[in-house]
């Protein structure tokens, strides 16, 4: 008989696995903040349990029932976290006021290195941005909690249905009747989970160089050139959100602080395996932050824009308070 393994042996195997936790904790909550606090949780509570793991399971699997009872409990207390386009009010018109809701948990974006999104793996990071990705993360909140859990646990981790249901103590049947409601509902507002996104192209790279350049030079004939017919521009905390380059257009020359070339810098990041940019706006001799924005193609153009006005994002995302002054692209 061998000794059992002791908790360092726990941590040596577990650690290694933090990141598809958080992801699949962010896939549950469509929060970074409480991904982070849930996965915490998840490897407290096995570490205090570990004496007890008989290795029915893989150490993987296990730390996966885990994390998604303690989701689970978590999101009976707390409200589905939407995007603006899912509170269901039509498309704002530009001239309209703007309305905050501070009081609304909005969905937060997850930076790729927390995820790994970002890392070197090309299978790893196809099968990590797929389930991630912004879109896909917003219509799971329309789901049931349970019906999220065991969509995810399905089609996103491959689990057979007699697995989901020893995970969540109930029956393969019931399992696989969840499933087929929580299919048919994620269809009316989703892409399909068997979208596989592609690596940037060289074109749609070149635009968002384009991007970068128009909001530092103030360009908003360009601007309008750079959005599919149909793109959506969200901002939450903003309840409002534009569709249509002329709207968008008009919504950043009459809504947007700057005036002037040179009032905002962006800075390349990455978020939910998406283009994404650190906004800052001029202030004195320098740049504060101001927003963090994520970016979605169809084909060559853009088709959608999230601008995230939480400033703790910065910090989440690893991204300075604040610039110096200095040149910007656009000039």
């Amino acid at each position: 008989m061998t000794d059992k393994p002791s908790n360092e042996d726990f941590l040596r195997q577990a650690d290694p696995m933090r990141r598809e936790l958080l992801a699949h904790c962010y896939r549950m909550t469509g929060s970074v903040h409480d991904a982070e606090d849930l996965v915490q949780e998840t490897y407290l509570r096995a570490w205090r349990a570990y004496d007890g793991f008989e290795g029915r399971s893989s150490l993987r699997t296990w730390l996966y029932r885990i994390a998604t009872t303690q989701c689970l409990t978590a999101l009976d207390n707390r409200g589905r976290r939407p995007l603006p386009t899912g509170l269901g009010a039509p498309a704002t018109e530009p001239a309209a006021p703007l309305v905050e809701r501070r009081e609304v948990p909005w969905l937060e974006p997850v930076p790729d290195g927390m995820v790994g999104a970002g890392g070197d793996d090309p299978a790893a990071i196809v099968t990590s941005r797929e389930s991630i990705r912004l879109a896909l993360v917003a219509a799971l909140q329309h789901l049931p909690p349970r019906q999220r859990a065991v969509l995810i646990l399905r089609e996103v981790l491959k689990w057979r249905a007699a697995e989901v249901a020893e995970a969540l103590d109930t029956t393969t049947a019931a399992v696989n009747s969840i499933l087929q409601r929580a299919r048919a509902q994620l269809e009316q507002v989703a892409p399909s989970l068997d979208d596989r996104p592609e690596p940037l192209t060289r074109e749609q790279s070149e635009l968002l160089d384009r991007y970068v350049k128009a909001f530092e030079s103030y360009d908003i004939q360009t601007i309008v050139d750079l959005f599919t017919k149909e793109a959506v521009w969200e901002m939450p905390p903003f309840e409002g959100w534009y569709q249509g380059p002329d709207a968008i257009a008009e919504l950043v020359e009459t809504r947007c602080p700057a005036q002037a070339p040179g009032d905002l810098r962006l800075v390349p990041t990455g978020a939910n395996g998406q283009p994404a940019f650190a906004l800052y706006f001029r202030d004195g001799d320098g740049y504060r932050r101001f927003s963090l924005v994520v970016i979605d193609f169809d084909g060559p153009l853009i088709s959608h824009v999230a601008m995230f006005f939480d400033l703790r994002l910065f910090d989440v995302f690893g991204l300075p308070q604040s610039l110096p002054a200095g040149a910007f692209a656009g000039k």
